[in-house]
């Protein structure tokens, strides 16, 4: 019966250290602060893409000016050769290939142009799904930081019914098996005590021998674990 009175205490400990555990991330702000780096990293990626979006929107203001200036002046030099007011052939010729060449610099720039769109698209594509993620990341702060307020109130009530209960459950342990239990959860990363369920030990998950449990069974005293050393209840 006292076994499984150190059993009970064990599961009220494992309760406290957990609640505890969380109720210091909660109040070092791990949780909020980490939410926040997102949110801000996202912010920062969008402003990056915003960035690189007035580089090409500048790109693109230049090329339209280009495309429409080439076009004025080979349009000035198609009027020219026709409106009769040039006759001489060698002067025809040089107009003629002057229209040739702003057309083919045209041609470029329209080309240029035509790949300047597709990259505005797909940093227009980018960012909106940046904007998306950023906007996601954002509400998570705020939810983050409404949400552990409430959570922490919870913890606080829920921790103090469990110091309460602990409070009653020890003065019914022997207090030479109390202490060992103390000893252990400080070595063993709390559990000082472990079920012993179809002989495999819960606290260190390893199968006992059938020698070993028939030796446990023949013991008196408090039994223990052969691998772990916690204090084993049958």
């Amino acid at each position: 019966m006292e076994m499984a009175r150190l059993l009970a205490l064990q599961e009220i400990d494992t309760s406290i250290d957990r609640l505890t555990a969380r109720k210091q991330a909660l109040e070092s702000g791990g949780e909020l602060a980490a939410a926040r780096v997102e949110a801000d990293d996202a912010e920062r990626a969008l402003g990056e893409l915003g960035l690189q979006l007035d580089v090409v929107g500048r790109d693109q203001a230049r090329l339209e000016h280009e495309i429409e200036s080439l076009t004025q002046k080979a349009a000035a030099e198609d009027k020219r050769l026709y409106d009769g007011s040039v006759v001489n052939a060698k002067e025809l010729g040089s107009i003629q290939h002057e229209i040739e060449n702003l057309k083919r610099r045209r041609s470029d720039r329209e080309d240029e142009m035509l790949g300047l769109m597709e990259v505005r698209e797909e940093l227009e594509r980018r960012a909106s799904q940046a904007q998306a993620t950023s906007d996601g990341l954002r509400a998570r702060v705020e939810e983050v930081g409404g949400a552990g307020q409430d959570e922490l109130r919870d913890i606080d009530t829920e921790l103090g019914a469990k110091i309460a209960e602990r409070q009653l459950a020890v003065p019914e342990i022997d207090p030479d098996v109390l202490e060992l239990y103390e000893d252990l959860r400080k070595q063993k990363k709390g559990i000082g005590a472990a079920a012993l369920v179809d002989g495999v030990c819960q606290g260190c998950h390893e199968q006992l021998s059938a020698m070993e449990l028939d030796k446990l069974k023949r013991a008196e005293g408090v039994k223990r674990c052969e691998y772990c050393r916690r204090i084993l209840v049958f």
